[in-house]
């Protein structure tokens, strides 16, 4: 592209141009970097950067790719007095995230039985579109108390312990969530949904510890090579997805009345100060909520299946929460801008809160190691788990990367994909897969995805992340 201005070996600029507020920001190598320029995700972050009330810069992370209105791999901050909130911003899957689980099992000791884990987790936790009844089916009034309450909820009905919320973003609950303001459809769709996996780049997985890069924060995590992790990577299912369209067509209709005209209607906004932004952002807060108590129960499931399968108890399978992010939200922090402590409205889409040590958001235990920040790769290659940095706070407004991100569309993989071919290299690897569909297994395939070991590492040379450990994976179960 043109335009972009290499700032240092990781960082280019888009400079502030024509009706741009702020300049963008990419976080990419040379090699990253060609990839990024191939779809319209850097289009995408120039329109970011006309909102009214955006701060400082409209960021991408390395990951960065298309996406609705918005890129994925998108952070921007909006002033909470003069600025908007988008749904495109934080996505059609709210609060889309990952929790990372340590356990006391290693890998030597359970190879010969990963097939049957694989399928009695398969078997326990629903995939796939639709996915439903892992649960009972919630009446309204159940329903709204998870949306009120999140993974809290879930711990007050035995799916977890106490502990487990202290090692969750926000406690696993955004207390500004508002039921009353979700529609009865998206009601109806999330009614029998709690702790089903869902479809597309969902997965539960099993994984190896294969190299440490700091011991001292490893020992904190409880963490030794060879262990036996799992990664549980899903959202807020139908009703997150019912609720971001729900506003998305509310904001169109009213953008009539807005002082500012929208770069695309992909980026439906309203002022943060308004009505509509704040019935958007307490019913976001409600699929927010939803996720986390989706993902506590399907970690219950996961942890019944392993119990079950190896015939083990709780005790000696050690099955211990390191940590559970989000990566599509909206949220309102403080951070330094021209030297003052100032609220913003921070949109991370396909993004990860990565706050540096000794923040007030942060429970005790890591009050000195920083937050962690799991980056999951693709089906067939490695994950990371690392801390954030005290330069994420300074630089991008406490964020780092969500994962490897997608250089090829789902059309193009199904297009040039033998599966066949696709199992062969599987299991060359010793990887163990069970998806709902074979099309899902061809759509995630490792070339349809960046090489996450460079995504990682550009935000680690930055000094936004550090790497703790890297994982590969042994058993997957694919939405």
């Amino acid at each position: 592209m043109k335009n972009l201005i290499k700032i240092s070996s990781n960082i280019w600029e888009i400079p502030q141009t024509g009706n741009m507020r702020v300049p963008g920001r990419i976080y990419a190598n040379e090699r990253l970097i060609d990839s990024i320029t191939k779809d319209d995700a850097i289009k995408q972050v120039q329109k970011v950067a006309v909102l009214p009330g955006i701060q400082k810069y409209s960021f991408a992370m390395p990951d960065v790719h298309q996406g609705y209105g918005f890129p994925i791999g998108g952070v921007a901050a909006f002033d909470v007095e003069n600025g908007i909130i988008s749904p495109g911003g934080v996505g059609y899957d709210i609060n889309c995230g990952v929790r990372f689980i340590r356990t006391n099992l290693f890998y030597p000791e359970i190879k010969d039985r990963m097939n049957n884990l694989v399928e009695q987790i398969f078997r326990t936790v629903p995939t796939g579109v639709g996915s439903r009844n892992a649960i009972q089916k919630l009446n309204v009034s159940e329903l709204k108390k998870v949306l009120k309450n999140g993974a809290e909820w879930a711990i007050q009905n035995k799916f977890g312990k106490d502990d487990d919320l202290l090692a969750t973003e926000d406690l696993g609950k955004m207390k500004e969530a508002d039921p009353g303001k979700v529609s009865d459809r998206a009601m109806k769709r999330g009614s029998n949904q709690s702790g089903t996996l869902g479809s597309g780049n969902h997965f539960i997985e099993i994984g190896v510890v294969k190299n440490i890069f700091e011991e001292k924060i490893a020992k904190n995590f409880g963490l030794v090579k060879n262990q036996i992790i799992i990664i549980i990577h899903s959202g807020s299912r139908g009703l997150g997805h019912q609720i971001c369209d729900d506003y998305v067509h509310e904001m169109l209709f009213q953008s009539n009345k807005l002082d500012f005209e929208l770069p695309d209607k992909q980026l439906a906004s309203v002022y943060i100060n308004s009505k509509l932004g704040e019935d958007y952002f307490g019913a976001m807060a409600c699929a927010a909520n939803f996720a986390w108590a989706n993902r506590q129960i399907m970690m219950h499931l996961v942890k019944k299946s392993m119990m079950r399968t190896l015939k083990i108890d709780e005790s000696n399978l050690g099955f211990e929460l390191i940590y559970d992010v989000c990566h599509n939200i909206a949220k309102f922090e403080e951070h330094e801008i021209d030297g003052k402590m100032t609220r913003v409205c921070v949109h991370r889409k396909g993004a990860t809160r990565a706050f540096g040590p000794n923040r007030k958001e942060l429970a005790d235990k890591f009050q000195q190691t920083g937050q962690p920040v799991i980056i999951p790769g693709d089906m067939g290659t490695e994950s990371y788990l690392c801390v954030g940095m005290e330069k994420a706070m300074s630089e991008t407004f406490g964020s780092s990367c969500h994962g490897a991100g997608r250089v090829m569309s789902r059309h193009q993989a199904l297009k040039d994909t033998d599966f066949t071919s696709l199992l062969d290299e599987l299991n060359r690897k010793n990887i163990i897969v069970r998806a709902a569909k074979r099309k899902t297994l061809i759509e995630e395939k490792s070339d349809a995805y960046k090489n996450v070991n460079e995504v990682v590492q550009t935000m680690h040379d930055e000094g936004i992340i550090r790497k703790v450990v890297r994982t590969v994976p042994v058993g997957v179960v694919k939405g």
